[in-house]
């Protein structure tokens, strides 16, 4: 089955999210402990304070990436410049705070430059930092996970999403929306399904409000583990939350692939009955559906209605069908301009055969000959003898009895053992008809002869 959900659009909108993440690790604010910015720095350096040079490279830095003025435009090349510069000079001295911050900086400008190579070299680079901040390292799995997820390295997406949760006392709507589309890229499906239902409880508890996109996406991981009772009850909830034609055509085949024929056509019926059928396909369905049920005539009105529309194309298989659910309903009159049409587009015999036999049922006995004759002379019959003998049949009504005679005989030639049998009673039948259709005539000019009026006595 077809996946209901764009993952590339998804990854990129969570992708879309990631530069404003990760840029929070090295806002202004995270560059000094908090209510000491007016303070000299301190005499020695711990593990979690910037020494007072990282600090004015770090902050120069920023001015060059983030300029304090809206009119001033970043300078990312030199900002570049200047991070190697500090990382090549100091980088042996520097506390593992002070590396973090600087690692963040990378990111940042990796991030803006949209080369996620290198962000990602350097995201997995403060991993390897010994005394690297809890929060820092959490957000650095996090946006891993991202990150990955863009380069579509699905299990390293995976293990840094986990990597987070394992870290993390409290769970993550885009964890759980991440660790759902790699494992769906990796047709882990279990996974995929538990997560996804995970990240819209969280988000439903959270008073979001979930769009379609989400309900449609769990539907689309429903139909790929083949669970189509949920995926019929999840339809169900999404046709009254957003009554999108789309859920009413799954909601038909859903029932389709649950073997509830009638519901999968009575939801059909719906969705013509509320205008929602917009392709031949699904007209033609219904239609023949209707008509597999008994009541052909309404499926032929639906097809009409189809190709009023212009949505039914004007061709071969079409025509035929239409002429057929009308024969099937025994409206022949209806039957016959569809039937005319489709042989009008058949090069084979096929199509003529059935206008034949219709012309035939009409009683239009010259016009069914045609019909027939038409038929065996393009060829490529279901069944040849028995057009033949409908020939030999249409010809009788006609008193063509020996063309009739001929065509039973050919009938009877290119027909199995019962066909042979049929045609020949049927021939012996003409034969036997026209005797007495030639006494009769003989008898009839004898009479008129008898009868013949004297001339007037008054002439």
């Amino acid at each position: 089955m077809m996946r209901v959900v764009s993952m590339n659009r998804m990854l990129g909108l969570a992708l879309a999210l990631l530069p404003g993440l990760v840029l929070l690790l090295s806002q202004p604010g995270g560059l000094a402990l908090a209510g000491e910015e007016a303070r000299p720095p301190p005499e020695a350096r711990t593990a979690d304070t910037l020494g007072p040079q990282v600090m004015r490279a770090i902050s120069e830095i920023q001015e060059l990436m983030a300029p304090e003025d809206p009119e001033e435009q970043p300078d990312m090349a030199q900002a570049k410049i200047e991070l190697d510069e500090l990382r090549e000079r100091r980088w042996e001295r520097m506390n593992d705070f002070e590396k973090s911050t600087l690692l963040n900086f990378y990111t940042n400008y990796y991030l803006a430059m949209e080369d996620f190579d290198g962000a990602l070299r350097i995201f997995e680079e403060m991993l390897t930092i010994e005394q690297l901040r809890e929060d820092t390292r959490r957000r650095t799995h996090r946006s891993l996970g991202q990150l990955y997820a863009a380069e579509e390295n699905w299990q390293k997406s995976i293990d840094n999403y986990e990597a987070w949760r394992e870290l993390s006392l409290e769970e993550d709507e885009i964890v759980f929306k991440g660790l759902s589309y790699a494992n769906y890229q990796l047709d882990n499906m279990i996974p995929a399904r538990d997560y996804w239902i995970d990240y819209m409880k969280l988000s439903l508890s959270n008073g979001e409000e979930l769009g379609r996109e989400d309900y449609a996406y769990l539907n689309g991981v429903y139909f790929t583990l083949e669970s189509f009772e949920e995926a019929l009850e999840l339809t169900k909830s999404m046709i009254v939350k957003f009554d999108d034609p789309t859920d009413w055509h799954n909601l038909s085949a859903i029932y389709a692939s649950l073997d509830r024929e009638e519901q999968r056509v009575q939801s059909l019926n719906l969705s013509y009955l509320r205008g929602l059928l917009d392709d031949d396909t699904r007209y033609l369905n219904l239609g023949q559906s209707l008509a597999s049920m008994e009541i052909p005539l309404s499926g032929r009105k639906i097809i009409d209605d189809g190709f009023a529309k212009g949505l039914i194309p004007d061709d071969l298989d079409n025509n035929t069908t239409m002429a057929q659910m009308s024969m099937l309903g025994t409206e022949y009159d209806e039957a016959l301009q569809p039937a005319v049409r489709a042989a009008e587009l058949d090069d084979t015999g096929k199509s003529h055969d059935t206008l034949g036999y219709l012309y035939y049922v009409l009683n239009r006995y010259e016009e069914s000959a045609e019909a027939f004759r038409e038929a065996l002379d393009k060829g490529e019959l279901r069944d040849r003898s028995d057009t033949l003998l409908f020939l030999a049949r249409a010809l009788f009504e006609i008193d063509e009895f020996d063309a009739a005679i001929q065509a039973a005989r050919d009938s009877a030639e290119a027909g199995d053992q019962q066909a042979q049998q049929s045609a020949n009673d049927y021939r012996r039948f003409i034969e036997t008809s026209k005797e007495r259709h030639n006494v009769i005539a003989e008898r009839r000019a004898e009479a008129i002869d008898f009868y013949e009026t004297y001339p007037s006595l008054l002439d």
